[in-house]
């Protein structure tokens, strides 16, 4: 029997936190401890490091340290082709980043495209990730093209494989894109199975006559990225795909990295009103804009092109998605991690903003950013716990394996340094297969210090101690937050 005792620290909930001793018992929590409850049973050794041992018993002084679940990332795109290349992060690359980050599972999603079979999708998707993961790791199931097939395929996934939520394109013509028609008939099967639908919603027909404008003015730049995907469009495209989802039954609605203002009165009015509708956002639509970032001089702003993209700081996109992740219009907080190198990458859209591979690199540092939302008085600490952990846990069928520090879970845990510092850059703390940082240069008030997967130490003393291979495959099952 191999034992662990996470000792002294704050443990971290999303309804509280309180002080208490973490008993691990090889991959699971056994127990969790008042002060003093363990040297009363007996099972306390003396304090020691992460290689520190006595009578059979590993401990980890948390003294002073939040203890807390794993991050829960449920979008991520390793190894997704797009624009003629790749995303740069292998699952090995990816996960190995992510545990750097304090995050112990990530939901990626398969792919197919118009023309191709979802199951052979999926297999793809097994051979890319299988014997490569450094943490735990599921998936959801891109739908490029709806069809009889496809729509029968859904079932069996959800029935056979613990894939049990499909995502669906309003952008992307030719590639990805469905047409209202194709997301009703989706929805339906959705819903007599009790999947999630996610939902890229941007207004793709409308804003590919935007770009073919701005090229035809010689508008090229990065920048315009941004001004082609106005948020009237993910405003209007997230109206209309709640519309469906009420439609084919009230069934069950994410939309996934919104950015706007306008997307999330649209879910803020549907959740109001009873609707299964949940919102997410990512860290650059919190902290990076149009201004700052995407707008630099020359072609540097293709770092930051993203779909949806970033909005104005000029504009209350900022503190609206806040306020939204406050009063829960916002439900979870993931980051679209989709990493493109600027060599020979980002580089194929020079003079052609449209050609620009679409994606932000960030699985890293989700737990980082949204901390520093803690500090500035964004976010409650339980609410931090909450989005990027019990939430995504529980809205996708991971709950109460992950997600939460209580007996019965995985050994998932994070010991969090609230008195440590990041400074996030490529010369600083930088792991994802990048030649850049999305983030360089921000200064966090808080530190990742020891990251457990599945009980075993992966991140701590500043290494990596974990392995490709480690990270199992998720089934998962319904969401449990349905009306």
């Amino acid at each position: 029997m191999t034992l662990l005792l996470i000792r002294g620290g704050t443990v971290v909930s999303p309804t509280g936190r309180s002080a208490a001793d973490v008993l691990v018992d090889d991959e699971t929590i056994a127990a969790v401890l008042a002060p003093g409850q363990a040297e009363a049973l007996g099972i306390a050794p003396e304090r020691g490091g992460i290689a520190g041992a006595s009578s059979d018993i590993t401990t980890i002084d948390a003294t002073g340290k939040y203890v807390i679940p794993g991050g829960v990332d449920v979008h991520t795109h390793m190894e997704l082709p797009f624009g003629g290349t790749a995303a740069s992060d292998t699952f090995e690359t990816g996960t190995i980043a992510a545990a750097w980050g304090g995050v112990t599972t990530i939901v990626d999603f398969a792919v197919q495209r118009t023309g191709e079979s979802v199951l052979d999708g999926l297999a793809e998707w097994h051979r890319k990730a299988d014997g490569n993961c450094a943490i735990d790791y599921g998936f959801h199931q891109i739908i490029g093209g709806v069809d009889d097939e496809s729509l029968k395929a859904m079932t069996y996934l959800v029935d056979n494989e613990g894939i049990t939520s499909f995502k669906l394109f309003m952008a992307y013509p030719g590639v990805f894109y469905a047409d209202d028609g194709q997301i009703l008939r989706a929805m339906q099967n959705a819903g007599e199975s009790g999947a999630m639908v996610m939902m890229h919603a941007e207004n793709g027909i409308a804003i590919d006559v935007l770009v073919a404008q701005a090229l035809a003015r010689g508008e090229t730049d990065p920048r315009f990225h941004s001004l082609t995907r106005p948020a009237e469009l993910e405003g209007e495209a997230t109206h209309r795909a709640i519309s469906l989802s009420k439609v084919a039954g009230n069934v069950p609605l994410y939309i996934v990295h919104m950015s706007a203002s306008e997307a999330l009165h649209e879910v803020a009015a549907a959740r109001h009103l009873g609707q299964n509708v949940f919102g997410e956002t990512c860290p650059q639509y919190l902290y990076l804009s149009l201004e700052d970032q995407l707008a630099q001089p020359g072609f540097e702003g293709a770092k930051w092109v993203c779909s949806t993209p970033l909005r104005s700081k000029h504009e209350h996109h900022h503190a609206d998605l806040w306020k939204g992740l406050r009063m829960n219009e916002l439900a979870v907080v993931s980051t679209d991690h989709c990493p493109f190198c600027m060599k020979e990458q980002k580089e194929l859209g020079l003079g052609d903003f449209s050609k620009i591979p679409n994606g932000i690199g960030g699985v890293e540092h989700r737990m980082e950013l949204l901390y520093q939302g803690v500090v500035t008085g964004e976010l409650s600490l339980e609410r931090w716990v909450e989005t990027c952990a019990t939430t995504p846990a529980r809205l996708f069928g991971l709950y109460p394996t992950k997600g939460i520090v209580a007996p019965g879970a995985d050994a998932d845990i994070v010991v969090w340094d609230p008195d440590g510092h990041t400074t996030i850059g490529l010369e600083h703390k930088h792991h994802m297969n990048m030649d850049h940082s999305a983030y360089e240069g921000f200064e966090v008030d808080g530190k990742v210090d020891t990251v457990l997967s599945r009980g075993s130490v992966v991140v701590g003393d500043d290494k990596f101690h974990g392995r490709a291979g480690h990270g199992k495959f998720l089934k998962r099952g319904l969401s449990q937050y349905l009306v």
